[in-house]
């Protein structure tokens, strides 16, 4: 082995400036034996490299070839199998697990037992070294230290220590002394034997010579000796004095001591008794004021609340430990509760009348505010309020029951003041909504009971009624002829007293400014809510619970207002649906849980359902329209409705919040005509069915073409649609076969070209020949066709309704539909009786000119 170690080393290592430390001869465990060497090896320069290198002999054998080498720091762990019993399988854990099978046990461990030196030398990583004995585990070498690192003697590791610039200068000088020094190295140590010799003996001498100052020095040292004696003897007497000093001053420093403690007590006792007389010591004035003062006037209201503050900044000191157990404090606390006490019951009782006086408030009346119809301004109820609300607040603090006991007297009385004036409100609201004067002296002058809008109100609360909606209440709104179709839409009311031709555009505007007086002038005191209620408390679901129980009647009234309103007009649902919708957004962006919201939102709720009911009603109007049996239909009253709903609620939708319920609206109602158009269409038995579909397809079509409704663009074409494929049905309907007689006579002629005639061989056909045609041909001249297209027009402006004003479109398309019958004539004649000479009796200008002549005469 040590002659393979050393062939290594010459080999492969010192090319490669490594020395080899340890080597073993493995084999792949469970694989055929192939032998290969494992080397620990390091670097000669420094920084130190130390690895682990596989060898192995070639394919012929003759030499050794390095395979593979590993690095010692990615060595993770050593695992020798057993380490008790002889093994001689160990692993090697570096990337993947390489398993080993050494040819000796003793060599593995000699492997594993450098390599353990080596991690302790130089890596900071240890290696985990696994079933290996202890006995192979050195103690760790620090690193610094001339250590060596073997695997048996004669695999030391030669450890040196690198000579400094001086050290070599020296031995550069001494060797340049003689000549032969690197020629004769033996020569050389010989010589410098010799002169070690010499300089031994010269140390020697120098030794012996310095024998009598060794001895004056060792005189000299006696004598210092004996000095130090005498000065240990004077520091002895020196401390013996200073310890009886040290008494006298430790019984000073205790006696200055107690004078300081005495000091830091008295200091400590006065800084006591400062505090208790700053922070419950009230003001002489404060208590005068607490006891006396006066809580109607600004300045004695000022006053108490100062001392209210002051009293209980007095009860709520936070006194140090022990001070509830002093007399005085007690006495003063005892003190500060009677007058507590005392206050409170006199603050409450003041703030109860106060709130007794303004809930039986007359002096402010709706009559005096029945134009503006506003609320009754209480800025004065409210100014005297708030002085209170930092009283209110003490009041709070100190005593929660007196001040749950005042809310609740607050709540009611207030709440009969607002719900006097709330219903005073609405019923003049009522007045302005039905716009009847008279009625409105009777307010002024009878008693709430007998008032005929109260009446209206009560039967309001007994039946829900019949709400029908006004379906002409819009007559100036329509685009024309709203005259006459008042008349028609009058019969789907359904109004008890009132008729539709009392309602028109400026009851409507009424009632939509009533119903703004009513949202923006006053009909939630949103004063309160900011300033007296915030006086109160500052809660917010305190005060949302205080305003549901003030403005409880608010909700019903509004219902009852809304009800009425719908009774009067289903149509005023659109105005109430844009206002609360607007009012509810706005009420929300301020706080969406506020009262104001909730109420307004619940009330949303009632009018969304009204509008809802609106558009179902106009549905169920449409299918329940029946048509005269004896006149013509025209436009139908369901389909002007709709013109003048869509012509309304574009104007008071326009940049609406609630777009989208109109739009939802728009396509229920229009699905809604379209159905019952066709199905009035398909009922009719005096017009037309085309004519019908072609009126009212035409008028629907005008309407939204003018009113541009974004959602209903695919209704609009479809309209459109209809329209013109009904004019073209009538007209081929209604012109028929005017040529009755040469039509049949050319169906023939078609009917044999169909058979395989050719078309210039049908003149020799004894019933199509040339004497035939210009027979029938002549049975239809001029004048007959004019007079048969006179009788046309008649029929046509029979059928058609003067408010469309489609009679000129509908004679123009006959006309059309006539000159392509007449043109389809004259190709056939042209194809079939070629060089016939064969005519019509009248040509296309004659027909233009009957057209013509005809509209003009009529």
């Amino acid at each position: 082995m040590t002659a393979i170690k050393h062939a290594l080393q010459r080999d492969i290592f010192t090319p490669n400036d490594e020395r080899l430390l340890s080597i073993v001869n493995v084999c792949k465990a469970g694989k055929k034996k192939k032998n290969c060497f494992l080397c620990a090896t390091v670097t000669t320069e420094r920084p130190v490299q130390v690895n682990v290198v596989k060898v192995k002999k070639s394919d012929k054998g003759d030499f050794y070839k390095r395979q593979i080498a590993w690095a010692l720091r990615d060595l993770a762990v050593v695992d020798a199998k057993d380490a008790i019993k002889e093994n001689p399988e160990f692993d090697l854990h570096f990337e993947k697990i390489y398993k080993w099978v050494a040819s000796s046990t003793a060599e593995k461990n000699a492997f594993i037992s450098c390599i353990w030196k080596l991690n302790q030398r130089y890596l900071r990583k240890k290696i985990d070294f696994v079933n290996v004995s202890s006995q192979l585990l050195e103690e760790s070498v620090p690193s610094g230290e001339n250590q060596s690192v073997t695997g048996g003697d004669e695999e030391a590791v030669d450890e040196y220590q690198e000579l400094n610039a001086r050290e070599e200068q020296d031995i550069e000088i001494m060797m340049e002394g003689c000549e032969y020094a690197i020629s004769n190295a033996e020569a050389f140590a010989e010589k410098l034997s010799r002169e070690l010799q010499v300089l031994d003996g010269a140390n020697i001498q120098s030794i012996m010579a310095s024998e009598k100052q060794v001895n004056i020095l060792m005189k000299l040292l006696d004598e210092a000796l004996k000095e130090v004696d005498q000065i240990e003897l004077k520091l002895s007497s020196y401390e013996e004095m200073l310890q009886s000093v040290k008494e006298q001053m430790d019984q000073i420093s205790e006696s200055n001591h107690l004078i300081h403690l005495s000091n830091t007590n008295n200091v400590k006792l006065l800084s006591e008794i400062e505090f208790l007389v700053n922070h419950m010591d009230l003001a002489k004035g404060h208590i005068k004021a607490l006891q006396e003062g006066d809580l109607a006037s600004s300045r004695g209201i000022e006053a108490c609340t100062n001392a209210a503050d002051a009293l209980l900044q007095c009860m709520n000191v936070a006194l140090h430990p022990g001070h509830d157990m002093l007399h005085a404090v007690k006495q003063q606390q005892q003190r500060f509760g009677d007058l507590r006490e005392q206050f409170a019951r006199r603050l409450a009782s003041h703030l109860n009348n106060v709130f007794v006086q303004q809930g039986h408030d007359q002096s402010s009346t709706l009559a005096q505010h029945s134009i503006e119809l506003t609320l009754p301004n209480h800025h004065p109820f409210h100014r005297d309020l708030l002085r209170y609300a930092k009283l209110m607040e003490w009041l709070k603090s100190t005593d929660y029951g007196k001040y749950e006991g005042l809310t609740k007297n607050y709540m009611d009385y207030l709440s009969r003041l607002y719900e006097r004036e709330i219903k005073d409100f609405f019923e003049v609201a009522k007045i302005k909504m039905t716009g009847t004067t008279k009625e409105s002296k009777k307010f002024a002058t009878l008693p709430r009971k007998e008032s005929a809008v109260k009446q209206e109100t009560e039967s309001l609360h007994g039946s829900s009624g019949k709400l029908t909606g006004s379906t002409s209440s819009l007559n100036k709104l329509s685009v024309q002829s709203s005259g006459s179709r008042r008349s028609q839409s009058s019969s789907l009311l359904d109004m008890g007293n009132m008729s539709a031709s009392d309602l028109d555009v400026a009851d409507r505007t009424k009632f939509d400014k009533a119903e703004t007086e009513d949202l923006d002038g006053g009909m939630l005191p949103r004063q309160h809510n900011s300033g007296v209620l915030q006086s109160i408390s500052s809660e917010k679901d305190m005060i949302r619970q205080m305003m549901i129980k003030i403005f409880r009647c608010i909700e019903p009234e509004l219902n009852n207002l809304i009800a009425l309103g719908d009774k009067i007009d289903s149509f005023n649902s659109l105005y109430m649906l844009v206002k609360m919708s607007h009012h509810v957004w706005t009420a929300q962006n301020v706080d969406p849980a506020s009262f104001l919201s909730t109420t307004l939102g619940n009330v949303l709720v009632t009018v969304k359902r009204n509008f809802d009911k609106c558009i179902s009603n106009q549905i169920r109007q449409m299918e329940e329209v029946k048509i005269s049996k004896k006149s013509k239909v025209g436009i139908l009253p369901f389909v002007a409705e709709f013109e003048e709903f869509a012509g309304l609620a574009e104007s008071i939708f326009k940049n609406a919040e609630r777009r989208g319920d109109l739009d939802k609206a728009y396509i229920k109602l229009i699905r809604g005509v379209f159905v019952n158009v066709e199905k009035v269409a398909n009922e009719s038995q005096k017009t037309p069915r085309d004519v019908v579909m072609m009126e009212n397809f035409h008028h629907i079509f005008a309407t939204l073409s003018r009113l541009k409704i974004s959602c209903l663009e695919a209704e609009k074409k479809e309209a459109k649609q209809k329209y013109t494929d009904h004019l073209q049905s009538y007209v081929i309907y209604s012109l028929g076969q005017p040529l009755e007689k040469l039509n049949h006579f050319f169906e023939g002629v078609e009917a044999r070209v169909a058979q395989g005639i050719r078309e210039e061989e049908v003149s020799y056909q004894l019933a199509f020949n040339k004497q035939e045609l210009r027979k029938v041909i002549k049975e239809y001249p001029g004048k007959e066709v004019k007079k048969g297209l006179d009788n046309l027009y008649k029929k046509v402006d029979k059928h058609l309704c003067e408010e469309e004003n489609l009679l000129q479109v509908v004679w123009h398309s006959m006309q059309d539909e006539f000159i392509r019958q007449y043109k389809h004539f004259e190709g056939l004649i042209a194809r079939c009786y070629p060089g016939s000479g064969v005519t019509m009796e009248f040509t296309i200008q004659d027909i233009l000119d009957y057209c013509s002549s005809i509209a003009q005469s009529h």
